[in-house]
Formats: structure tokens, C-alpha cells, sequence
């Protein structure tokens, strides 16, 4: 599976491949990106969490017995947490969130997504969200767009989309930058 430029190459698309196709094979591919959100969300909002997965003194054991006791309480399914164990026991917790990132990014390419970082100054509304996938759909070819908006009040205006490897940056800032840099040459 070559997805998304080659990301199955890197140690963490290897593993997110193999997780992504053992989902699909037991119809659980939604579940599994479920119990992904939730752990991610977990390590964002958990320094403890964090510690523990980037904590090369915590033996494998050890590292498994915590993580299958997050994942309890977390409510992951079997497959999720049979998978946190083989990541325990390869001693590989550390590359648990590009894991998460490559998995999100083979399910889309498989569902035929494709996922567009945009940054703002200010928040957008219904309708501007609307247009804005509009138009995103249109450049790349009819395929699905779902849209990540954060805003970014230092970009002062317009906008900031990345597509992938792509971006289109048509933010104040950098317009005050190219000019500023254009005065003085």
C-alpha cells in the first residue's frame, strides 16, 4: 500500500499500515479511528500520558500494563489495544502520535479524503467554511475535503491552506514580508 507519497515508508506509516489493515480486514476501520481520536486527545491533554510513551526507562512491561490501562479507561476497542501492546513491546510508544497521524492519513486516502490545514485570523463562519471547501473540492479534482481550521491572529488576514505537501499562503503577514523584502533590494 503507497499511499499519500510514500508515508508507508517512514517506521510509523509501516505501523499504522499494518494497524489500518487489520482494521479493514475485521470492518473495524471506524471503531479504530475512533479509539485513535480519543488516544490522541488523551496524550495532548495528559502530560502523565505524554511522559510515559517518550519514556525510554519505562521497561515494556511496564509500558504495556499502562497503556492497556489507559486504553481501558479510555473504552478502546480489542483491536486498538492489542495494537498499543505491540507497540509496548517493540518498545516503539514514542512514535505512537505519528502513528495516529499516519493512520488518519491512509483512512482518508482510502475513503478518497483528503484533509485541508487551514489557519485564519479570525474564525469563520458557516457559510465562508462552506465556500472555502467549495473551492478546495474544485482544485483537487472532486475528492472529498475536510477541512482543519485554527486560528492565527499573527497571520493578521486572509488565509493559510495546507494541502498535504502543498500550501497556499495568502496571509497579510507574508505579504508584508515579500514586501517589505521588495523595498529593500
Amino acid at each position: 500500500m503507497e499511499i499519500s507519497g510514500g508515508i508507508t515508508a517512514s517506521l510509523a506509516g509501516r505501523y499504522a499500515s499494518a494497524l489500518y489493515e487489520l482494521a479493514s480486514e475485521q470492518g473495524f476501520v471506524a471503531a479504530v479511528e475512533s479509539d485513535l481520536e480519543k488516544l490522541s486527545a488523551a496524550i495532548r491533554e495528559s502530560d502523565d500520558l505524554a511522559g510515559l510513551i517518550r519514556n525510554p526507562l519505562v521497561t515494556r512491561e511496564a509500558a504495556g500494563r499502562a497503556v492497556d490501562g489507559v486504553a481501558a479507561l479510555l473504552g478502546l476497542s480489542q483491536t486498538t489495544r492489542n495494537f498499543l501492546g505491540v507497540l509496548a513491546g517493540n518498545r516503539r510508544l514514542s512514535a505512537l502520535p505519528d502513528v495516529i497521524r499516519a493512520f488518519f492519513t491512509i483512512a482518508a486516502a482510502m475513503r478518497g479524503e483528503v484533509t485541508a490545514e487551514v489557519t485564519t485570523a479570525h474564525p469563520l463562519d458557516d457559510a465562508q467554511l462552506a465556500a472555502l471547501t467549495a473551492k478546495l473540492q474544485a482544485r483537487e479534482s472532486g475528492r472529498t475535503v475536510k477541512l482543519k481550521t485554527t486560528v492565527d491572529p499573527e497571520i493578521l488576514g486572509g488565509l493559510v491552506v495546507k494541502i498535504g505537501s502543498q500550501m497556499i499562503d495568502s496571509s497579510i503577514r507574508t505579504r508584508l514580508n515579500s514586501l517589505a523584502q521588495a523595498m529593500k533590494a
